[in-house]
């Protein structure tokens, strides 16, 4: 029987590690999520993942956190190393979903870059336009985007509305628009390292026993 395992995740990933759940058909993985609208307060991020990696020690076998640094300076590595949790590579979603040498790839052809991912273009508005109070003040733009140059579109999914979505909001703030179809990129493959693992731990404790 397969390992309990917890994933507490950024609510940002949500659609996509349900995603990867049904591709896999990892029943035993559960999954808990913080408000993405964290990252626009990212010291609070390292304080909310203690508290539900301790709301749930001893309810699982193992917990693993979906969330990268995500501007919090290595906070939530401190709390993760005390923890002794894993997490995703990188120091954002964009490096992890793009992988890393694709992502230092693309900010180094153009330093001025603003990133979307599907869950942000889907919250665009919410998330960009109404905190930045660019649906009440649009002159603002310049004030926050006057020294970008393009907007990349990091594609999870192949949905057109959204890569329609994707060019309108370049075009709101007035930057050339690339999309680069990523997948799941780095959520994948460090979900997948992780779940693997707890399965040969358990092969190997049944050929030692």
């Amino acid at each position: 029987m397969s390992e309990s395992i917890l994933v507490i995740a950024c609510g940002a990933l949500a659609r996509e590690i349900i995603a990867l759940k049904r591709q896999y058909g990892w029943d035993h993985l559960d999954m808990q999520c913080i408000d993405a609208r964290l990252h626009n307060r990212p010291a609070l991020i390292p304080e909310r993942l203690q508290q539900k990696i301790h709301e749930n020690t001893g309810r699982y076998n193992r917990i693993f956190v979906a969330y990268a640094d995500c501007g919090t300076g290595g906070a939530i590595d401190r709390v993760l190393e005390e923890e002794g949790i894993e997490r995703l590579p990188g120091a954002h979603c964009y490096q992890f979903f793009a992988g890393e040498q694709r992502f230092n790839t693309l900010s180094e052809a153009e330093p001025g870059t603003f990133y979307l991912t599907d869950f942000l273009v889907r919250n665009f508005e919410k998330l960009v336009v109404q905190p930045l109070k660019l649906d009440r003040y649009p002159q603002l733009r310049d004030a926050y985007f006057g020294n970008y140059r393009k907007l990349v579109f990091l594609s999870q999914s192949s949905d057109p509305k959204l890569l329609d979505a994707a060019k309108q909001a370049a075009m709101r703030l007035d930057l050339e628009f690339e999309q680069v179809h990523t997948g799941f990129g780095g959520l994948e493959q460090g979900l997948n390292e992780f779940v693997t693992e707890q399965e040969y731990g358990q092969e190997d404790s049944r050929l030692l026993a």
